[in-house]
């Protein structure tokens, strides 16, 4: 059986996730989830950095940059979305994300009417970073 990448720091953002969507419930905007999350996760002695900007490069030069919604222990990028459905377009942002970074694994946390995540990885093996 492969292990998951990560797998004690994913555990723990889970489990974060649900307690804060289930103590908050739906409805809120995105960013009242986001600072829950904040909150939960440094009470369980997580590191976390929000709004953190990653720069994209194509052929060796800067092309733009984009603000990742929160990276974890400088290995797992979050982004949080709130509403009745998980827009389509939510996952390949999350895997441009993961591809313009040195980040290999990735969460997108919908918080809507039943919590429901998706997880994506990228090996840095696979990408074209500087």
């Amino acid at each position: 059986m492969t292990e998951l990448l990560y797998k004690e720091i994913t555990d723990r953002i889970l489990r974060s996730f649900f307690q804060v969507h289930w103590e908050l419930g739906p409805g809120f905007l995105e960013s009242v989830y986001v600072r829950g999350m904040e909150i939960a996760l440094t009470d369980d002695g997580l590191r976390v950095e929000r709004e953190v900007p990653v720069s994209v490069y194509f052929r060796g030069h800067r092309a733009g940059a984009f603000r990742a919604d929160m990276i974890v222990e400088s290995v797992v990028l979050l982004e949080f979305k709130a509403g009745h459905r998980l827009d389509p377009s939510s996952e390949p942002q999350l895997l441009n994300y993961l591809r313009a970074s040195r980040l290999q694994l990735g969460f997108i946390l919908h918080f809507g009417p039943k919590a429901s995540f998706v997880r994506r990885m990228m090996t840095n093996d696979r990408k074209l970073i500087p």
